[in-house]
């Protein structure tokens, strides 16, 4: 019996050891599909078995994304401070400071104190940082991570807040913000753009729209605001499906931020694709496949990288809510049919959506949305245009991410972050 302890304490010692050796996480990618649940993953995953030309009976099969083969997965829970069910913002708030707030607040506590997000941690500990998403950089999961406001609708102080931030890197479709302050249709005020833009500059920023412009001014510059062509003023990049030749992607965005941030300290960055959300809030089943594809693939950009520096880097891929309530099979008889799919350049193959009219932020908050006809045909159900309350996924990689396994809750996964990082998770720090 002695001989037997003695054997496991020497593993135990053995296993000690072995953990104090694994890295810090020298760079970080933090990967967040709004509104991607476990079904919009099964779903997209459905569609990428199918043939590209279907030829005779179709089996049943699952192909499966980049991100889904990574060797770590869980799930987090995510209600608000006030419901169970969370807003983008409220989420958002989660995820990049590590405390629960109400519904339509976005980097405050419930009594509208200010929160301060990991991204003003992990920067003042000298890490590079990179905020991107497909949707406005003011909105609600990248406004979280620079700003504070009691009211996510107010785009404006949102916007404002990010020239203060003095991260290096910022990509997006541009900035409702200087457009309007709130979601009641406010007039556009150009003064707004001309302040805004003056605000940059004099915090040291390049603004570049569009890749062509990137590339002749990145060169020069200390700290970089990449839009999408034309896009100051804007909502969005085109969805993945209408994208055109010179339009701004996420694998860009991710792309040149690992060339832009890289350095001997390290980088962490935070890259949403937004317009999963945004795609099945129109019940839009198209769109919430074709988003889904070209979230992965900004993962994939970041998996090579990851592939060069296994131990230094770590991958965390997350979602803030599920939205659409999307079910694969809405009525009996154990069936859905992708193959009722029309076909036009998705991923290989051709898919067009009967929802035409492009979102903008302005019929995401109102509720006006567009119900696709396909969802029928396919036997692809929806419950609802808005978001529902389930469990979120995780995956990870690389440095410490078995530390995401298992059960966790949203506020969790920044203190986790930090914690691979070897950055103190200190709320009090100031903006």
């Amino acid at each position: 019996m002695k001989k037997i302890l003695v054997v496991f304490a020497l593993l135990a010692i053995i296993a000690s050891s072995c953990a104090k050796k694994e890295k810090e996480a020298k760079y970080v990618f933090y990967f967040i599909g709004d509104g991607m649940g476990f079904s919009h993953i099964a779903l997209t995953e459905a569609f990428k078995a199918l043939p590209v030309i279907p030829i005779g009976d179709i089996k049943p099969g699952s192909e499966p994304l980049g991100f889904t083969q990574f060797p770590v997965m869980g799930m987090a829970t995510n209600y608000s401070a006030s419901n169970w069910i969370t807003c983008s913002s409220a989420a958002g708030t989660a995820l990049s400071t590590g405390f629960k707030t109400n519904n339509h607040m976005l980097g405050v506590a419930p009594d509208s104190s200010d929160l301060t997000s990991i991204a003003y941690m992990i920067h003042n500990s000298g890490f590079k940082v990179g905020i991107m998403s497909t949707v406005p950089i003011d909105h609600a999961t990248p406004g979280a991570f620079y700003a504070s406001s009691a009211k996510r609708s107010d785009y404006y102080n949102i916007t404002k807040q990010l020239p203060g931030s003095g991260f290096e890197y910022f990509a997006g479709g541009g900035f409702y913000g200087v457009m309007c302050d709130s979601v009641n249709k406010d007039q556009p005020d150009p003064s707004k753009t001309a302040k805004f833009l003056a605000m940059l500059d004099s915090a040291g920023y390049t603004v570049a729209c569009g890749t062509k412009e990137y590339d002749a001014k990145v060169a020069n510059s200390k700290k970089m605001v990449f839009l999408q062509p034309g896009k100051i003023r804007g909502s969005a990049v085109p969805y993945a499906s209408n994208r055109k030749e010179g339009d701004l992607s996420l694998s860009d965005m991710v792309s040149n931020a690992i060339k832009y941030l890289n350095n001997d300290k390290g980088f962490f960055m935070m890259v949403e694709g937004g317009q999963i959300d945004w795609a099945a809030h129109s019940n839009d089943i198209l769109n919430t496949i074709g988003e889904t594809l070209d979230f992965d693939r900004a993962i994939s950009i970041a998996y090579e990288f990851y592939l060069q520096h296994p131990d230094q880097t770590l991958i965390v891929v997350t979602a803030d809510h599920e939205t659409g309530g999307l079910t694969l099979g809405k009525q009996k008889g154990y069936v859905f049919d992708l193959t009722k799919l029309p076909q036009n350049n998705l991923n290989g193959r051709r898919v067009e959506s009967d929802s035409t009219e492009a979102l903008s932020v302005d019929t995401y908050m109102s509720h006006e949305y567009n119900v696709d006809s396909l969802s029928v045909r396919t036997s692809i159900g929806w419950t609802t245009s808005s978001h529902t309350g389930g469990a979120i996924p995780v995956f990870a990689i690389g440095a410490h991410s078995q530390d995401f396994a298992g059960r966790q809750d949203n506020t969790d996964i920044p203190k986790k972050i930090c914690a691979a990082m070897g950055v103190e998770f200190n709320p009090s720090l100031k903006k």
